[in-house]
């Protein structure tokens, strides 16, 4: 008994030596030398115990021989985590001027999983909704330590908590693991898993508990946040909800929180929020090779006395586009409408024509997650110069103005709403009207757009389609802003921006009624010594065409390639393109997406 006192005695001052030892550096007291397969090896050399009591100075020959069964040992458990439960371990002690000791491994056969069982208690077991059913399908689907696969603890701890974190994500916030194990049979190297997962109840939202509001309308939380009472849990939707409260311009920052132990009949929906200032100034500077540099002044007021609307006002100074604009929107109702008026006056030169335009409209909008609708009345006026001198009619230059009623639907379909890799949005707008001074005439304008991305074995393919129509009276003074010219740095690469027109007298282009956009874009990741980083390269060909009559339309062509940084804001590109009707190199610069 006394010398296994002393025995343990000894290993504890071990322990308590070497931290102490590390501290002042000394001279080894033996040298380690691992003979392993890699990368067994490099886990031994960086996480064996041994390592640690090198710099023990004053080990005895009684000392070194303890240390090498306990080594054996700690070497069968570093083993284990990698799936090896039967290896062949033998340390020796080599001597010269400097003990060695040799730690020669031989893993032998490594164990993988035979089965994998997953059963389910609580609500989820018993389900019969078709929520429940996929979800348990789900998390069985995507285990990830299936049969076949080698067991690590590692991937046993990953598997758990992963289908945990899938069994928390909807329906069931206070789910947990009831039952583990890993059955590990060392003569057959195998390894049979089970795992029972406990749903609990299924819970479903209560009251929305808001705290942090002050200034702005306690309307505003629930309606931005748009998680009703009775909604099952969903932690996508709460995170989404974050989102829009913190993106709408009311609050800064936005937590949302449902307590797992709370009634899951009615778990009361906790949401902290610190708002932002009832007033904004943002000043701006920027460039485009579109319209050449420009600086900008935007004023928010969050809630405008009396009525309570936003309203945000902009002015933009720059050479080729300047405008004042301003729209005032109010909060949105139970179904997320909201009343907007809005009122802009530009100028716009494109080196030809100068065009003066004024719009005001009225209207309600409705943004959704993936869905956005706008319905609004709309007086628009256009004032067309002519430097030049040149004769034209108010039916070339779009000098006129007009009233209308129009729809506007997109949808937004893309993995990432900043830098989309896949998926695609489309755009329909609907409109009709009348114009207005000498015989008033009847017009309708559609315009439809698409994008989608494609993956690609290297990198990813984008599509560009757009296509537009006015329908009206050879003689009707349709005013240029309802026409279409395009190309630019977002539309036809390779020409000025709206320089694809119909074609005047003395070289002028003037806007049309038919347009048609199309663009092919092959997006390839930069790598750098074999990685991945954050530059793409673009090789792409454009084409567009405007014309009076569809039979007219000829496409203008653009090729060129650029380089895309995908920044944390947004894609910002540079690009050379060369427009093939012009015979002319472009540079064009564009920063962020916008569909």
């Amino acid at each position: 008994m006394i010398r296994k006192l002393l025995a343990a005695a000894g290993t504890a001052m071990l322990w308590l030596l070497a931290p102490l030892a590390s501290a002042q550096p000394q001279a080894a007291s033996f040298d380690l030398v691992v003979r392993a397969p890699d990368p067994l090896k490099e886990l031994l050399e960086r996480n064996l115990e041994l390592r640690r009591y090198r710099e023990v100075s004053d080990l005895d020959d009684a000392e070194i021989a303890r240390l090498i069964v306990l080594a054996e040992k700690d070497a069968r458990e570093l083993l284990a985590t990698q799936g090896y439960f039967a290896p062949q371990v033998r340390i020796t002690r080599e001597a010269g001027t400097r003990p060695t000791l040799l730690v020669a491994v031989e893993p032998g056969t490594r164990a993988r999983v035979t089965d994998a069982d997953i059963q389910f208690e609580g609500d989820i077991a018993a389900s019969t909704q078709a929520d429940a059913i996929a979800q348990r399908e789900g998390i069985r689907a995507e285990w990830g330590l299936r049969p076949g696969e080698p067991f690590t603890q590692t991937g046993w701890d990953r598997a758990k908590s992963d289908a945990v974190r899938q069994l928390l994500a909807r329906r069931y916030p206070a789910g947990r693991i009831s039952y583990s194990l890993a059955d590990v049979d060392a003569a057959t190297a195998s390894a049979r898993l089970g795992l029972r997962l406990d749903s609990g109840a299924l819970f479903h939202l209560g009251a929305m508990q808001v705290t942090g509001l002050e200034r702005y309308d306690p309307l505003l939380v629930p309606r931005l946040a748009r998680l009703p009472v009775g909604t099952v849990y969903d932690q996508e939707k709460i995170v989404q909800a974050q989102l829009r409260l913190s993106g709408s311009g009311y609050f800064d920052s936005a937590f949302i929180f449902v307590d797992p132990d709370a009634d899951p009949a009615a778990a009361p929906v906790q949401v902290t929020v610190r708002e932002a200032p009832l007033q904004k100034v943002v000043l701006g500077l920027g460039f485009t090779t579109d319209g050449g540099p420009r600086a900008s002044v935007e004023h928010t007021h969050n809630r405008l006395p009396v009525i309570g609307w936003r309203a945000v006002s902009k002015l933009q100074a720059e050479q080729k586009n300047p405008f004042a604009q301003t729209e005032w929107t109010a909060i949105p109702d139970e179904d997320g409408w909201r009343w907007a008026v809005a009122a802009r006056g530009e100028k716009l030169d494109d080196d030809r024509l100068v065009t003066h335009s004024q719009r005001l409209r009225v209207g309600r909008f409705q943004n959704r997650d993936h869905i956005d609708r706008n319905v609004y009345v709309q007086y628009e006026r256009a004032t067309v110069q002519n430097p030049r001198g040149v004769a034209l009619t108010p039916m070339d230059t779009g000098d006129g103005s007009a009233f209308s009623a129009n729809y506007i639907w997109t949808g937004r379909y893309f993995d990432d709403l900043q830098l989309p890799s896949s998926g695609f949005g489309i755009g329909i707008e609907l409109g009709g009207g009348v114009t207005l001074g000498g015989n008033g005439q009847p017009f309708q304008r559609t315009l439809v757009r698409w994008l989608g991305f494609r993956p690609l074995a290297r990198g990813r393919l984008q599509l560009r389609a757009e296509a537009g129509a006015v329908f009206a009276q050879e003689g009707a003074r349709v005013p240029a802003t309802q026409l279409f010219r395009t190309g630019g740095d977002t539309t036809v690469r390779g020409y000025k921006y709206l320089d694809i027109g119909v074609p005047l007298s003395d070289g002028l282009v003037g806007p049309g009624r038919y347009l048609a956009v199309g663009s092919v874009e092959w997006q390839r990741p930069l790598r750098l010594r074999g990685q991945q980083t954050a530059f793409e390269q673009t090789l792409f060909v454009d084409a567009g065409s405007v014309a009076d009559n569809p039979g007219d339309l000829r496409a203008r062509v653009g090729v060129g390639t650029g380089v895309r940084w995908r920044s944390p804001v947004g894609p910002v590109e540079g690009a050379i393109a060369y427009g093939v009707h012009s015979k002319r190199f472009r540079l064009h610069f564009s920063a962020g997406f916008v569909f």
